[in-house]
């Protein structure tokens, strides 16, 4: 693991996922589980449906940090890619009916921040190279 980026990454991300997503329970007594308006985990806001987003993607990224680095790089690839997207789309999503998970500026700024990390060492790290194969003339 210590070799690989892609694997160091999944599992760091994928611990403070899962704790995040555990520690968010503890503030969301109470609150509706699509909730639009949710409690703040410091600066975040988050609600129950959040919590277990969080919760499965940092399993995500823990198991594949800890299985294998093709694993690592996909998981993190594919995470990247989501948070891409939930980070763009969630700046549409403020304050409207549509924001089931509780979004708000500092989860965007989390999400994209996220997102370039992942992708960036998702996409540019553990490159494969194919061994070179000599030819013999007869």
């Amino acid at each position: 693991m210590r070799t690989s980026p892609n694997r160091l990454l999944a599992t760091i991300f994928g611990a403070v996922y899962l704790l995040v997503g555990l520690v968010g329970f503890f503030v969301t007594s109470g609150v509706g589980f699509f909730a639009t308006e949710g409690r703040n985990l410091i600066v975040f806001e988050v609600n129950p449906l959040h919590n277990i987003i969080h919760l499965a993607i940092g399993a995500a990224l823990l198991t594949a940090g800890l299985r294998s680095v093709p694993a690592a790089k996909a998981v993190n690839t594919t995470v990247g890619g989501v948070y891409l997207l939930v980070g763009l789309l969630g700046l549409f999503l403020l304050n409207s009916a549509a924001n089931i998970i509780a979004l708000n500026g500092a989860d965007n700024v989390l999400h994209l921040a996220s997102a370039v990390v992942l992708l960036g060492v998702g996409l540019s790290q553990d490159k494969v190279v194919e061994p070179v194969r000599s030819h013999r003339t007869a």
